[in-house]
């Protein structure tokens, strides 16, 4: 688990103990965390003393990152979630909220075919821009440097894949000049099969 899932959960962890104790409790428990995960190899059986991290980057941090809540998706993914059957918890399986932009938490697109991940890519960065301003769309370069990153990049097919898969976008006929792609009605009901899959 990642320093930055981790945080998640104490996060929330400490939100169930009283308002004036949940910066303690977060304090201590990332606190302990941070001593277990790098023990001193010639103080084996030692306690490691406690990290002294300021308070303020700890406010930071509890208030940066968190959840995804109802208030803040966008009215049109909120129509997307019910005609879909997405839930709030789907989401949250597969983004997160830090400071007023929607993160992935998934490492792996649930194929291991090229062409598959190519589109999942697609489709996943068109939900993360809707998160934030309503529009299920993603930059298509963003999409390329994306797979390139992902190691699944192909760049003889790259262009052929979404024009096999036109149906999903609103572009009608695919050609080297698009530059955006915006999810069609069929590619939002495949989104929501992707993210369901992700989670």
């Amino acid at each position: 688990m990642t320093l930055k899932e981790k945080i998640t959960e104490f996060v929330e962890l400490a939100k169930h103990c009283p308002d004036k104790l949940q910066e303690t409790c977060f304090r201590v428990l990332l606190e302990n965390y941070l001593c277990r995960e790098k023990p001193d190899a010639s103080d084996k059986g030692k306690q490691t003393p406690p990290t002294d991290i300021p308070s303020e980057r700890l406010e930071d941090t509890t208030n940066s990152q968190g959840d995804i809540k109802q208030s803040d998706i966008h009215v049109k993914v909120k129509r997307f979630m019910e005609k879909q059957g997405v839930s709030l918890e789907d989401l949250n399986l597969v983004f997160y909220k830090q400071d007023e932009a929607f993160l992935p938490l998934y490492d792996s697109l649930g194929t291991t075919k090229t062409s598959q991940s190519q589109i999942r890519v697609a489709l996943m960065r068109c939900l993360q821009s809707g998160l934030g301003n309503g529009e299920f769309q993603a930059d298509i370069e963003e999409v390329r440097s994306e797979c390139q990153l992902r190691k699944c990049y192909d760049a003889k097919n790259f262009n052929a894949n979404f024009a096999n898969s036109g149906r999903l976008f609103d572009f009608g006929k695919f050609s080297k000049d698009i530059k955006t792609l915006r999810l069609s009605d069929a590619g939002k009901a495949e989104l929501a099969e992707v993210v369901k899959e992700l989670k």
